[in-house]
């Protein structure tokens, strides 16, 4: 549920549940100070082994989430470079498969692109994945003609190993954009979260301090919180996945090719 929320509203729904939990332990706290003076020593124990558990489970959490996030942003590079390896090597080929092939990479780098902004396992992505599946079929069909056309040389060899390695990237891609943090560990964190903070709240309660440096440290919690939900948000937080590199790719496909008909 929290991954279809907007930023915004992710961002509110954390605060209010931190922020929530704290100011709840406060008033809590507030309404026993004067009843149970030995619960002073027992909220500090609770308070600092929670505190404890909750950096832990919040540097977890973050580690995965920023791991996924720099796998998702090598595979678009990879992605990027066995394109343009198979769209050098298929200037290479001999007519027709030359002529017919060099339009098709460049449909394909298009889908590439669309991939970027599309909602991994939406209806729209699944329709781009396809799109990309289908130019895959014609590409690797016309490999074959180039190959059995002229079975000893190597520019069609070449051109297919490359193709071959591009085909096997665009998996890669779509799995990484897929492989999200676990649900368990992110709903770990909120839970823990909320109830370190409402011991927090506690405790300041019982002390009877004031209630500012308890929401700022409830809206650091909340802040880090969304951190590791938007890392694993690639196409919906505001830390989106750059395609600067596929970009610059189809940019240089505008250019004449390098490499003129043989």
């Amino acid at each position: 549920m929290l991954f279809r929320l907007s930023s915004p509203a992710l961002v509110l729904s954390l605060l209010v549940l931190i922020a929530g939990s704290a100011v709840g332990g406060l008033f809590v706290g507030r309404s026993r100070r004067e009843h149970q003076h030995g619960l002073r020593e027992a909220s500090g124990v609770l308070q600092g082994a929670l505190l404890g558990f909750m950096g832990l489970v919040l540097a977890f959490g973050l580690s995965l989430a920023l791991g996924r996030y720099e796998g998702r942003r090598a595979a678009v590079v990879d992605d990027a470079n066995t394109i343009g390896t198979t769209y050098l090597r298929a200037q290479t080929l001999s007519e027709p498969m030359r002529s017919r092939s060099l339009p098709l990479l460049l449909q394909y780098t298009d889908v590439e692109m669309r991939l970027t902004g599309e909602v991994p396992g939406s209806d729209a992505a699944d329709q781009t994945i396809a799109q990309g599946s289908a130019l895959q079929r014609q590409l690797w069909a016309l490999a074959g003609q180039a190959v059995r056309k002229d079975p000893t040389a190597s520019a069609p060899r070449l051109y297919e190993d490359s193709l071959n390695a591009m085909i096997d990237q665009q998996t890669v891609r779509v799995a990484g954009l897929n492989n999200r943090v676990p649900t368990e560990v992110l709903v770990l964190e909120v839970i823990g979260s909320a109830v370190a903070m409402f011991l927090v709240g506690l405790h300041v309660g019982l002390l009877g301090r004031g209630l500012t440096p308890l929401l700022l440290a409830a809206g650091l919690v909340a802040f880090l919180l969304f951190v590791t939900f938007d890392l694993d948000r690639p196409t919906r937080g505001f830390i989106e996945i750059p395609d600067a590199p596929l970009a610059a790719l189809r940019a240089s496909m505008n250019e004449p090719p390098a490499v003129g008909p043989p």
